[in-house]
């Protein structure tokens, strides 16, 4: 009987602590090209990190080595199918073991494959996952974009700035733009526009498997044309789950053009799950030393997690002359580009936010705020395009080691 040929290869990730069997397994791929291996991961991985992994790279199929260590690989299964991202799982192993195969096949994996990794074997496997697979219904709307913006330090203004971004891009060509304050512990969108809703982003992810459009029309407030999902007045320390978020952000993603979310620094690990979801993120921070500690702290962090620079980008808020550093210091500091600086005006902020009202484009802080806008919504702006400003430091702020 001649062998099926596949049409194209399934992306997965690999997880193998057994590093001979999962060499053995790529060298069988390599020849059937059943599997696209786009990362391979040598030790079982948190929870958090495979969330992060499934959501980065989006694999259709997860591949675990269920020899090594059955109950760790038991723990990803489970976890994995609770995730609700359509990745399907396939069991590796060593030998036949039935008592294997059984385990983790009532867990919610899809296929078992064990060495040598017959290659007639894989094909019928793969046969089996595309049956498997509900066809990806395409939308006739493009789905709206996710931009998150989160901080290294609090008090950086990440906030001020989520509400001022979502108002200006709110404004160009009747836009219908979604404000969230994901902060649950200490969110302030609610105090700076004035709002008060009975219900609050907490009852949007408790909801966010059976969101239809009477349910979403109670959980948001308004702001001059401006959608907003308000963090509970007190502070809630409960985990967000993952899959809630994910499901809430897809919904949305349905109902609106751009989607701005308000994160809280990026140590909370809300904000990594926010960035995972992301079509664009920023990391915000201010110029003072601490806050600069901090920022390249969280580079770090969000390069541990796997996440390349070319997934978020450096905004310096408050930046004033006086502050003594300049652009190519801020660059060398973070090592990586300056997104957007963006001017200190104390003034102009109590002014706005004692009234509840977005901030107007004629002041020098108004349109910064406005050319970050159209940076983020692709918009020409010419008047607000000026660059990474510059000023001249005399002395190094932050040492490099």
């Amino acid at each position: 009987m001649e062998r099926r040929q596949i049409e194209k290869s399934l992306t997965a990730l690999l997880i193998s602590p057994d590093r001979e069997m999962a060499q053995e397994f790529t060298a069988s791929v390599n020849a059937t090209h059943c599997f696209q291996v786009l990362a391979d991961l040598k030790t079982y991985p948190a929870r958090n990190t495979l969330d992060i992994r499934i959501r980065q790279l989006k694999p259709r199929v997860l591949l675990i080595d269920v020899c090594s260590d059955i109950e760790a690989a038991c723990d990803l299964v489970r976890f994995a199918t609770s995730l609700n991202t359509g990745v399907q799982i396939v069991g590796l192993h060593r030998e036949n073991d039935s008592a294997a195969v059984i385990r983790v096949l009532r867990l919610g994996a899809s296929e078992f494959l064990y060495a040598p990794f017959d290659p007639a074997v894989q094909q019928e496997a793969v046969a089996r996952l595309l049956r498997l697979r509900q066809p990806e219904v395409s939308s006739p709307v493009e789905a709206g974009k996710v931009v998150v913006l989160t901080s290294s330090k609090p008090g950086a203004g990440t906030s001020t700035l989520a509400v001022h971004v979502a108002h200006s891009i709110a404004k160009v060509g009747g836009r219908r733009v979604l404000l969230i304050d994901l902060d649950l512990e200490g969110g302030a969108i609610a105090f700076y526009l004035k709002l008060h809703s009975g219900y609050t982003v907490v009852d949007a992810l408790e909801q966010s498997a059976r969101l239809d459009a009477g349910i979403w029309s109670s959980l948001t407030a308004n702001s001059a044309g401006l959608d907003v999902l308000i963090a509970p007045e007190s502070p809630n320390t409960s985990n967000v789950d993952p899959a809630q978020l994910h499901d809430l952000l897809e919904y949305v993603r349905t109902l609106y053009d751009w989607i701005v979310v308000d994160a809280p620094n990026l140590f909370h690990r809300v904000s990594l799950m926010a960035l995972s979801e992301s079509d664009k993120a920023y990391l915000i921070t201010t110029s003072d030393l601490a806050s600069l500690h901090l920022a390249r702290r969280a580079i770090n962090l969000i390069t541990q997690v796997g996440f390349g620079k070319d997934r978020y980008q450096v905004v310096v808020n408050r930046l004033s002359r006086r502050d003594g550093i300049g652009g190519s210091d801020l660059e060398k500091i973070f090592g990586m580009p300056i997104h957007v600086t963006i001017p200190s005006d104390y003034f102009a902020l109590h002014r706005v936010i004692s009234l509840g009202q977005a901030l107007a484009p004629d002041c020098e802080l108004g349109k910064s705020i406005a050319g970050f806008a159209s940076k983020i919504a692709g918009d020409p702006a010419p008047q607000a395009r000026r660059g990474l400003t510059s000023f001249s430091s005399p002395k190094p702020a932050l040492s490099r080691t």
